[in-house]
């Protein structure tokens, strides 16, 4: 029998993507966090407990010895959405292989990898099941087996799925883990579960295969925050759930009481925090219960901070196809809930509430509170062409309307079992890819480009943009929240840092910026040149004839309100 006391484990986060979970950095999701918890709640200390994400590894061979000498080794991963992502590179299956091999002690795979693996993460895609050399996969909940497997003496488990009281417990006490990710503490955003499981059984989705839904209680995830804040957490998403206008009912009405004490009690823990987001929200709920909902928004939109999206999953508005995959919103219910959101949550901060939709380029300069994003999935049964016809018209008519979505989500589907788009497979995304690419490329250029400029006019500031990366001369970087925008700052700054920017134009899912406020007497030419209004020729007048005493005192040449960009530092006089 083996002592818990003297286990050496190593966990690995190879992240996942699923339908209503995110964990690739900078997010970090719940998985290796409840599977800290549930081994120190198992008798592991703490100080035996390592944590390395893949990208960790990928950097620091040294790192491959903590696998090697583990008596446990504990991968989490699995990707069943389909992505692109900037923060992180997934786990690749012959990465995932090596582990096992490099393993000599026990080794344990877990997380929504045991759904399927695929060879990459891509949407037109097949998976299947996998053990990849491990010698034990968690069929139920990793952080389950793990408990259970250390109780064994490394011996077995059943595959189980946890219950509330332990994930309570072991969501605070796993909360250590987060002080080993390489990102940690400024640029690391949390992922929160509220609840598991969903009411609805579309075609595609691997949601319903953890049942109907369960939720924590708000004392249980308020905790959880508490936890994570004294361990350096600012940034938070309740993104794990299928539909947060649910928590707390019975899976399908609103209730907004409970909503209220889970935002108002994590702000009362967390009155610090930087970034409280979420992620899913069904549309279905809104119109079917639309005044319960419009409360629930209120709630969410009082208590979140500025550029929150709640995801919305019309997956298709061609009936053929909604009826075909048991998609439970029309276009029409969805058009509805696009509506009540924008109205109850499309204020920006210095408005009041009543004034969604009002700001235009001399109102608030920060991004709106809440609004609907848009999740469009290709390769369903019935697809056919006039399916993205209708899918267009939708997204036409939501911008003719003046309302405003975040962003548009457009992907192929992937094809797990268990789900009944198994037996269809990725023949239809793969028939259809010619297709799918041009009407992706309209989209961008007709709906995404101009629909950017009205939720992020020229003038908007973009509070502690995290600089990434370099391209081209230009440097990269984003927000933490949800689906964040893309800013190209002209010129290459120093990377990982953050400043604030002033949106000065728009892409098709991203923005250009300059630093905010810019300053006339350092400015370079390319940040002169990127704002409206001036040119060469002025950004050189300006430049020559520096030091400018005050911003009214540079000649433009413009009638365009540079002042809402630029400011001059004060003057060092000489004695």
């Amino acid at each position: 029998m083996t002592d818990p006391e003297t286990l050496l484990v190593t966990i690995v986060d190879g992240y996942v993507d699923e339908p209503a979970h995110f964990g690739v950095p900078p997010y970090i999701s719940t998985y290796p966090r409840y599977t800290a918890g549930a081994l120190v709640d198992a008798g592991v200390p703490r100080e035996a407990i390592t944590y390395h994400t893949i990208d960790g590894l990928r950097d620091d061979p040294d790192r491959w010895r903590d696998v090697d000498e583990a008596d446990l080794l504990i991968y989490l991963g699995g990707m069943t959405v389909p992505g692109k992502y900037v923060g992180g590179t997934p786990a690749e299956p012959d990465e995932v292989r090596k582990l096992a091999w490099t393993a000599t002690g026990t080794s344990l795979m877990g997380g929504p990898v045991k759904f399927g693996v695929g060879d990459e993460n891509a949407g037109a895609t097949e998976t299947e099941r996998q053990d990849l050399d491990f010698d034990f996969v968690a069929k139920g909940d990793v952080e389950a087996a793990v408990y259970d497997l250390v109780e064994s003496g490394l011996e077995g488990f059943n595959n189980r799925m946890r219950d509330v009281d332990e994930v309570s417990r072991w969501a605070r006490d796993g909360a250590f883990v987060v002080e080993e990710h390489p990102n940690h503490p400024d640029h690391l955003i949390a992922e929160l579960e509220t609840s598991r499981g969903c009411a609805y059984r579309c075609s595609f989705c691997t949601e319903p295969l953890y049942g109907n839904p369960e939720f924590r209680p708000p004392p249980s995830v308020v905790g959880e925050v508490d936890a994570l804040s004294d361990h350096g957490v600012r940034h938070f998403r309740i993104g794990r759930q299928a539909d947060i206008l649910a928590y707390g009912g019975d899976g399908e009405a609103p209730n907004p009481d409970a909503l209220r004490q889970l935002y108002g009690g994590i702000r009362a823990v967390a009155p610090d925090l930087e970034t409280l987001h979420l992620d899913n929200m069904n549309p279905i709920t809104i119109v079917r219960w639309p005044d319960a909902s419009r409360e629930g928004i209120r709630i969410i939109a009082e208590h979140n901070t500025p550029g929150d999206t709640a995801a919305f999953g019309l997956e298709s508005a061609d009936p053929v196809v909604q009826e075909e995959n048991n998609l439970n919103v029309t276009a029409e219910e969805c058009f509805e809930a696009v509506k009540i959101v924008n109205e109850e949550g499309g204020w920006r901060p210095g408005e009041e509430p009543t004034d969604a939709r009002g700001s235009g380029r001399d109102g608030p300069r920060r991004l709106p509170k809440l609004l609907p994003g848009i999740n469009l999935l290709h390769g369903l049964k019935g697809e056919r062409e006039e399916t993205y016809e209708r899918n267009r018209e939708f997204l036409r008519r939501v911008y003719d309307a003046g309302y405003m979505l975040r962003r548009v989500n457009i992907r192929q589907v992937m094809a797990f079992d268990g789900t009944d788009m198994s037996d269809t497979g990725a023949a239809i995304a793969n028939e259809h890819k010619k297709l799918f690419k041009r009407y992706k490329r309209q989209v961008r250029e007709e709906i995404d480009n101009p629909m950017l400029e009205r939720v992020a006019p020229v003038g908007t500031v973009l509070p502690d943009v995290h600089l990434e990366y370099h391209q081209d001369g230009t440097t990269f970087g984003r927000q933490l929240g949800t689906y964040p925008l893309l800013v190209g700052i002209p010129g290459e700054r120093d990377l990982e840092r953050t400043i604030d920017v002033a949106v000065v134009d728009h892409g098709y899912r991203s923005v250009t910026g300059v630093p905010y406020p810019l300053d006339l007497n350092t400015a370079s030419m390319d940040e002169l040149t990127a704002i409206p209004g001036i040119g060469d020729s002025t950004a050189g007048d300006l430049i020559v004839d520096r030091p400018h005493e005050s911003v009214e005192d540079a000649a433009f040449g413009t009638e365009f309100d540079l002042s809402r960009f630029v400011t001059t530092r004060p003057l060092e006089r000489a004695e």
